[in-house]
């Protein structure tokens, strides 16, 4: 594949993903506190994965994603290069908006309603990067996944807390 004049370079697609990917991470990370005594409180079903398993997962998910996005968007051009780095985009603040909705206004409730938009933005995602490049679209299979368990995750944490706000 040829990179057209005035198309940003292989280097240059991958930094900027990776950048994005990394701003979302400290961004939403920033808003995390799992051990605030309002987190602590909270019901829990037994099932949840410890804390350290959190960034365990989301540190190759995060690569991946980087990875995938970066790929997809040398595949394309125009106007679809432009509606995958949208799709992108959208999913990524997405992703940072759950930390802020779940833990900083302490809403469970709130959360979930983040996590659904993140669930159909990933959906959306995926489809896009498939019309580009299924190997890509495929890596962001397990993101899409972990994401769906946080939703399942935190309607039950919702559900099992629905009054408790401080």
């Amino acid at each position: 594949m040829s990179i057209s004049e005035g198309t940003p370079g292989r280097w240059q697609v991958y930094a900027a993903t990776t950048t994005a990917v990394l701003a979302t991470a400290v961004a939403g990370g920033r808003a995390v506190d799992a051990d605030s005594a309002w987190y602590r409180s909270l019901e829990k079903p037994a099932w949840q994965p410890p804390s350290w398993a959190f960034g365990a997962v989301w540190t190759p998910l995060y690569a991946s994603i980087a990875w995938a996005g970066g790929r997809a968007l040398l595949r394309t051009q125009g106007r679809q290069r432009h509606a995958l780095a949208t799709s992108l985009g959208l999913n990524l603040t997405l992703n940072t908006a759950w930390n802020w909705l779940f833990f900083r206004r302490r809403s469970p409730a709130v959360g979930l309603v983040g996590t659904v938009l993140l669930d159909v933005s990933n959906a959306d995602l995926i489809r896009r990067t498939a019309r580009a490049d299924r190997t890509a679209a495929t890596a962001l299979l397990p993101y899409a996944a972990w994401c769906a368990f946080a939703t399942v995750l935190d309607a039950d944490i919702a559900r099992r807390n629905h009054v408790k706000r401080p």
